[in-house]
């Protein structure tokens, strides 16, 4: 079961609303592009998501359904992978003093994924679980950035001696 877990540099609701964006993804989930929802709300139990997934000039798409859901702590999936198969995804998003701690658990359910599932794989999904996480951060961290230079910047409104009367 590759089990993998990274602090990240903003709060639990920062990373939380990242995760409830259906159409963000492909921003911080790896080899993946272009997601949308495409049934329910997401991230209500079971809602999906569509997404194309691209290894050189192959592109398959796939869909992910929420299957647990707890709002602002725990998100469970079950990713389809097309001839790969399905897997639960389950991400705990858990405050750490200041900061947030991101827990991601998966493990193969069904399918080609679950009957070649050995260390070697195990091995390939925890790289692919440290890229992930690292782009998680990577867009929490920037958009918690992103958000504070806004409200020290009157979030786009005209800074005084700016020449507006």
């Amino acid at each position: 079961m590759a089990v993998r877990h990274r602090l990240i540099r903003t709060s639990p609701e920062e990373v939380w609303t990242v995760l409830a964006d259906g159409s963000r993804y492909a921003d911080w989930v790896v080899g993946t592009a272009q997601s949308r929802p495409v049934r329910g709300h997401w991230p209500q139990l079971g809602s999906a998501i569509e997404y194309e997934v691209r290894v050189g000039p192959l592109r398959l798409t796939n869909q992910t359904i929420v299957r647990n859901h707890e709002a602002g702590s725990l998100l469970e999936l079950e990713a389809h992978a097309g001839f790969l198969g399905t897997a639960r995804i389950a991400i705990e998003v858990r405050p750490w003093g200041e900061h947030c701690l991101v827990v991601v658990d998966e493990h193969p359910l069904q399918g080609a994924g679950g009957a070649v599932h050995n260390m070697a794989v195990e091995t390939l999904i925890q790289l692919r679980h440290r890229a992930m996480l690292a782009r998680l951060a990577k867009v929490c961290e920037g958009d918690a950035e992103d958000a504070r230079r806004g409200a020290r910047h009157g979030a786009g409104l005209p800074r005084s001696g700016g020449g507006h009367a």
